[in-house]
């Protein structure tokens, strides 16, 4: 039998690349879609593994066996807003496990952050993070994140 909390609702956009996901939070107008649809891309033109929007700006959390799922909400799922261009339909993974959450426009977002500020803890369940500064473009530290592995130095 499969353990699972209860859900959460939260104002986040998700993507999953390969079979892993990338959980997007920050305040409104931070930049959440804009980054979900360059990852989309990024899997697209083969520069990640392949990605699939989960949802745009609200997704539901639950811990489930001690892994955090993600899941579109259901009225949004396969909807994301392109600045300029509206709202636009796309294919839509139906969920995904949780492995990095991206934390836009954050305060503690700086070039070298300590250690407890790489790790959200959603639902129980603990997760590496990255906090982006207000003003830093937060594609690449997200592509570092997802084919590199940390320095042991």
């Amino acid at each position: 039998m499969t353990a699972r909390a209860a859900d959460a609702t939260i104002h986040a956009s998700a993507v999953l690349v390969g079979s892993r996901a990338v959980l997007i939070r920050g305040p409104s107008g931070s930049g959440k879609s804009r980054l979900a649809f360059d990852l989309i891309l990024a899997g697209r033109a083969g520069v990640i593994a392949p990605t699939q929007l989960i949802g745009d700006d609200r997704v539901h959390l639950s811990a489930v066996d001690g892994a955090l799922v993600v899941r579109p909400a259901e009225t949004l799922a396969g909807l994301l807003e392109v600045r300029g261009l509206g709202i636009r339909r796309l294919p839509f993974a139906s969920q995904g496990p949780v492995v990095l959450v991206v934390d836009l426009d954050a305060d503690d977002g700086t070039r070298l952050p300590a250690a407890a500020a790489l790790e959200a803890t959603l639902n129980g369940v603990k997760c590496p993070r990255i906090p982006v500064g207000t003003g830093f473009a937060a594609l690449p530290l997200v592509m570092a994140a997802l084919t590199t592995n940390p320095s042991t130095v």
